[in-house]
Formats: C-alpha cells, structure tokens, sequence
C-alpha cells in the first residue's frame, strides 16, 4: 500500500469516527436533554470534519453536514414543511460578516436558543403551528401555540400570512419553575429543554403556565388577494409590519461593512444583562430579492449567516475533581480550578459530565486548563494544555463508601455507585420527609439536603434532628450563617410536633400519598402500632385502599430495619391525634376534584382538608371514579371541566358544596 492511499485511508477512518461522535451528540442533546461533549468541542470536530470532506472530496450519507436533525420523537401529529428549514452557515470571525455583507445593508439580530415554530394565520386568525423538527418533518402543536404567553390569536391582517420565530423561555422564569422543584435530579437543565418540552406538552394548560415567549425572525409568505405583499423589497420593513400586526420580533439593528464590529461589540456586551437565552447572532441581507437570488446549497441558505462569538479563555490549574453523587446512582465529575475571571464573573467550578470527557481531557490534579464560558454563561473546559492524566474515577462512593462501577451507555462511560442503599440515592425520601405535606422543614430543600447527606451529617431520618451538632460546619457553608442556621433550627423543632397521617406519608411508602395516609390514619384513629401490624387483607377493607396499596404498606413494615429506624424516629416526634368524624357523613366514600380559585376556603388545602376530615377522597384529575367537580367557574372551557361533562359529572361550586355537604 503507497503513502497516499494509507493517508486516504486514515482519513477515511477518522471522518467515519467524526460522524459518529457529532451524531451522537446531537442525539444525546437534543432528544434526551444530555451533554455528551461541550459546544466548544462539537464545533471543533464539526470543523475538522468538515475540512476532511473538502480535502477528500467525499461526504458519508449521515454525515451531520448535509444532515440538518434528528426525527423527532412524540405522539404529537406531524406535518412536513412545504420547503425544508435549514440551518445556518456559521463563522466567530467579525471580518466574515464584513466580507460577507459587502456593500449590502443587512439586519444584525439575536440567535435565540429555544425551539423554532412556524405559525399561520388564515383570515386574521391563528390556524396552525408546526415545530421545525428536523428541518422537513416537524410537530403540530397548535394549541399550545394558542397559550404562548404574546402570541397573538387575531391579527389585523386579513389574508394568509406565514411567518418563523423562536419559541423561548426567559432564564428569570425559567429560575423560577425550577425553585418550585424540591428533587435537585427532578430540576430542568437550562430553558431551552423546558421551552421544547413545554412546545410539545399534549395538554395546553401546562404550556400556558411555563411562560413561553415567542420572537418572529423571518416573514415566510404574507398572500391577500392571491398576491403576495412585498414590504418595498426590505426585511426591515417586513419586522416593523410584523410589530404592527402585535408580534414581538427579534431585536435587529442596520448594518453595513462599516458599521460591522460596533455593532457585533454592542450585542456582545448586552447578552450578558438579557433575560433570554441566545447563542449568538444572525445576520441576514435587507434586500430580500438579492438574498433570494443567491439561492442556497444542500444545507445552507445564502441569504444568511450565524455568528458565534469566539469564547473569551483563560488558563488556570486544576485543584481536583469532585466526585459528586446523585439519587440515580450517577457520580458526576466536577473539576474544581483556581479561581478565574470570565466575562465578568469570578468562576471556580465546571461540570465534566462523565467518565468519557475526564478520560478524553486526560485531567490530572496541576493541570493548566483553558476554560470558558459556554453561550458566555456555562463554565467549561475548553482544553487541558498540560495532560498528566492522573485522575481516575473513585473506587467506592463517596458518600456510602460502597463498590463502584463504570457503565458503558452508548460509547458514554459513567460512574455509578451500586449501593441501592446508598444515603444519595434515598435522598428523594429524605426530601419528601422534609416537604410540606410531611413534616414541613422550612429551608431543607433537596440541595441542602444533598450537601448535609454527602458530609456526612445525615444517614437516616432520626439524624435530621441533630444536625445541630454539626453547628460550627454548617455555619460557614455556601448559603448558610448563622441567621439561616438558626431559621432551619427553628423549623426543624416545629416539626416534632406532627399527625400520624403526616408521618406516614413522609416515610416514603410505595403508592401511599397524603390522601391515602389520611384514610389508613383515620380507619385506624391514628393508632400507629394497628397500621404497622395491619394485615394486607385488614388494610384492603378500607373504603379506597386497593391491593397495591396495602401490599406496600405491608412490604414496608415487615422489614426489620424499617421498623428499627421508625423507632428510633418516634423517639424524636410528637404525634397529635386529629380530630376525626365517627359517624358517617355526606361526604363519606365520596371522591372530590378541586379546580379553579376559592373564596370560601383559604384555599384548596383547606377544603381537601375538610373533604378528608370527613370521610371524603380528594384526587387531581377527572376519571369515572370521580363523584364531584369544584369549580367556582362552572362555565369555563378548562379541561377538568370539559372531562366532567363527557363523563356527565356534576360541577359544584363552592356555595353548591357547602349548601350540600357543610363547611
């Protein structure tokens, strides 16, 4: 074999190798919300890949160059585009786009991260909406484009208008949908996996409450009469006619050759103070029949480019590699640097994401690190300039101390600890003990939880009631002095004092929620030594307590080391005796759903609280076990009350309640 063939074949090899990685990428991101490898990696693979073709003058069939997605993945309808929605060329030089623009004006604007969505109006209203997909194929998610937070439902415009945007949810609601999160694994990863999960929801009435936002980037077609309207030939005309219609659109501003690099520092200093999330710029000609004359080429459009700006790095060394563990079993690497000022901000700390990346960044304890900010928000690390490759996953966990293992998923090796045991992995029952319908904690969230757990302050339920031990420790801990300290204490101590009902739902039996615990606690007048000695066929007896239910409760009990730790945890509560109806009443046996605003009740707790003290069951959703709706708004279109009706369920007002069964 001659030179030059084995050099085609080492480049045949590696570009082979090439389109595994980046596919493999764009699946784990975008249809199961991983990060396998950073931005700042896929794009350099994406070059080298792409140099690759041009020098062989070869491009594989699933090749990301000339692939634009994946297919998409859901039970919602599809439709395909009448034209495919490819994506943009892209550069991080400035002097591109002024080589690129020419002597043409052209509108420089945000490149939104979110979910691209197609809208069309017929006669004034909004008719369908349709997700981009993969390009050609995409979703039909019309109803959920109706409850977008500013999209308008009629316009002005009377004809058939078809325009693009970027669907978007603002890092400030985004921070707060994931405050009311307790279970740190149960948390969104950044907006725009929320924004297209809350695109694609099947019920329109969680999109509604997510606050998605929608920013028009192109006019695809605007037709009355059969002719097409054409704006003096100028897309900037096209975005203020588009404002008039009530859109709100992508901010944009003129630039020519000239005026290029002010402009690009302008948007670059503003990303940082923005409440949306975007990955850079796009810049498109103003002259919309010159740009439609360029054509484009199997993926790109030439009538305009991306700009990424070029991420600002900085070299530091490596301190360690934190080994963090999770409820799943998963222990994530973290690298922990010496302190380090990227775009603006002091920044010690990045995510490594798993085995694989540590391995391919070959880290070690003294390594010179470039980092950087990813979107100039996500700190990581863009290379390891020094390489020792010292650092290896941990043996044992570094909370319980037990056996770990590597798990190989897809080419993606993980660490796991394999002790079902393990404190980190029971952190969702020790959150749920602390919630509000448990033993209602004020200030131990599952984060601090997870921190408490991984110091070694918390192995069991009962030690959650002397972690004033640890005083000194916790004090000068991140989020904590004395102030919060004392404020946990605090709360710790009014939780002793507790219900039966509210303890056995904090233990965290299989199946048994608040409602249910309630049943049992009531049929047994809170006699905690009955409900563990209740046989399965005693608890099934109880009116709404299935098989599977009892077969859990049962479970549970009958394992000794259960049963020795409520012990010891009895030991530290309070139980009070609720006050329960002996005699049957209206409500007894009957199964209650509660929607909408109250004005008699302080609020729905409070009548749940009622309907249970009773007799009663109260559930979230509609089925044919359903007794009763309450709803003040017995008229309104929602979907609890369009379920009542097709089920012929009667809907109660409050007044109705109250003048039926009693305050």
């Amino acid at each position: 074999m001659g030179k030059n063939e084995e050099q085609i074949n080492q480049k045949s090899r590696r570009m082979k190798e090439l389109v595994s990685l980046l596919n493999q990428a764009s699946r784990a991101y975008y249809q199961e919300a991983q990060e396998i490898m950073s931005n700042l990696e896929y794009d350099r693979l994406y070059e080298e890949l792409q140099e690759l073709e041009r020098e062989t003058g070869t491009v594989l069939s699933d090749s990301p160059t000339i692939h634009v997605g994946y297919e998409v993945v859901s039970s919602l309808p599809k439709e395909r585009h009448p034209s495919p929605m490819l994506s943009l060329d892209k550069t991080k030089e400035v002097s591109v786009l002024e080589d690129w623009i020419g002597d043409q004006t052209g509108l420089l604007s945000w490149k939104m991260d979110g979910l691209t969505v197609v809208l069309t109006y017929e006669g004034g209203s909004l008719v369908k909406a349709v997700t981009r997909g993969n390009g050609e194929v995409g979703e039909v998610v019309t109803n959920n484009a109706k409850v977008f937070k500013n999209v308008p439902v009629n316009i002005p415009f009377a004809g058939r208008l078809v325009l693009r945007g970027e669907a978007v949810i603002k890092y400030s609601d985004f921070e707060k949908i994931n405050k009311q999160i307790a279970e740190i694994d149960a948390k969104y990863k950044n907006p725009r996996n929320l924004c297209s999960g809350s695109v694609r929801q099947l019920n329109n009435e969680i999109t509604a409450k997510r606050n998605v936002q929608f920013f028009a980037f192109a006019l695809v077609s605007a037709q009355k009469d059969g002719e097409e309207l054409t704006f003096h030939n100028s897309r900037w005309q096209q975005f203020a006619w588009l404002m008039d219609q009530g859109f709100d659109v992508v901010l944009q501003k003129k630039v020519t050759r000239e005026n290029m690099a002010e402009t690009v520092e302008w948007f670059s200093r503003q990303i940082k103070e923005n409440d949306f999330p975007s990955d850079g710029l796009v810049l498109l000609y103003d002259d919309i029949a010159y740009g439609t004359s360029l054509g484009k080429t199997a993926k790109f459009p030439r009538d305009a480019i991306a700009f990424k700006w070029a991420d600002e790095q900085r070299e530091t060394k490596l301190v360690e590699v934190e080994w963090s563990a999770s409820r799943t079993g998963l222990i994530n690497p973290v690298a922990v640097f010496e302190p380090v000022e990227l775009e603006g901000t002091t920044v010690s700390r990045a995510s490594v994401h798993n085995v694989s990346i540590v391995e391919e960044l070959e880290l070690g304890e003294g390594d010179t690190l470039l980092v950087y900010k990813a979107n100039m928000i996500i700190p990581q690390i863009a290379d390891n300039l020094t390489r020792s490759g010292t650092v290896t996953p941990p043996s044992v966990c570094p909370v319980c101390h037990a056996k770990t293992s590597i798990h190989n998923d897809n080419g993606v090796k993980s660490l796991y600890c394999e002790n079902s045991q393990c404190q980190a992995k029971r952190l969702k029952s020790f959150a749920l003990f602390a919630s509000r319908d448990a033993m209602n904690m004020e200030g131990l969230s599952e984060a601090t939880l997870e921190k408490f757990i991984a110091k070694g302050f918390i192995h069991e339920l009962r030690d959650i009631y002397h972690l004033d031990q640890y005083h000194d420790e916790i004090v000068k801990m991140e989020g904590f002095g004395e102030k919060s300290y004392q404020n946990l204490m605090d709360s710790i101590r009014r939780s002793r004092d507790t219900s039966c009902a509210k303890l056995i739902y904090g233990l965290g039996i299989a199946n048994i929620g608040l409602s249910n615990a309630k049943l049992i606690c009531r049929h047994y007048e809170d006699d905690l030594e009955k409900i563990q000695n209740a046989s399965v066929e005693e608890l099934t007896m109880i009116d709404g307590i299935g098989q599977v239910i009892a077969e859990g409760i049962s479970a549970y009990f009958s394992n000794q080391q259960n049963v020795e730790r409520l012990g010891r945890l009895l030991g530290e509560l309070n139980l009070i005796k609720e006050e329960y109806s002996s005699q049957q009443t209206a409500v007894t046996g009957l199964t209650f759903v509660i929607t909408g605003d109250l004005m008699e009740y302080k609020n729905r707790a409070q009548l749940k609280d009622s309907i249970e003290k009773r007799g009663g069951k109260v559930t979230g959703s509609v089925t044919s076990k359903t007794s009763f709706l309450i709803n003040n708004d017995a008229a309104s279109t929602s979907s609890k009350n369009k379920k009542a009706k097709e089920l012929g369920i009667e809907i109660l007002t409050e007044a109705d309640f109250i003048a039926r069964f009693g305050k």
